[in-house]
């Protein structure tokens, strides 16, 4: 599953920085996360960062996006892959 960012959120910075995969973003009022990024840290992390460091605990699972861990295990390598080609040309 990835993450989602609730109304609760008061845009204080802390996730951006921390997501691996680049997939949290400043949305039109709060941040938000991209769910074709997030992979909830599955091959970076223990546990997601964002809702590790998040003052206000607003950043639980997306019920919209529900994934395995062998589904987010196999985004992080395509999303690796990627990166690692985008970085290549």
């Amino acid at each position: 599953m990835s993450l989602i960012i609730t109304d609760e959120c008061i845009n204080c910075d802390v996730c951006e920085p921390v997501c691996p995969n680049e997939a949290i973003y400043m949305g039109e009022e709060i941040y938000e996360i991209n769910p074709n990024l997030c992979t909830e840290c599955v091959g970076h992390h223990d546990q997601p960062q964002c809702s590790l460091f998040c003052p206000v605990d607003c950043i639980p699972l997306d019920p919209d996006h529900v994934e395995s861990q062998d589904e987010l295990m196999e985004k992080y390598k395509k999303l690796i892959a990627q990166k690692s080609t985008s970085n290549s040309q």
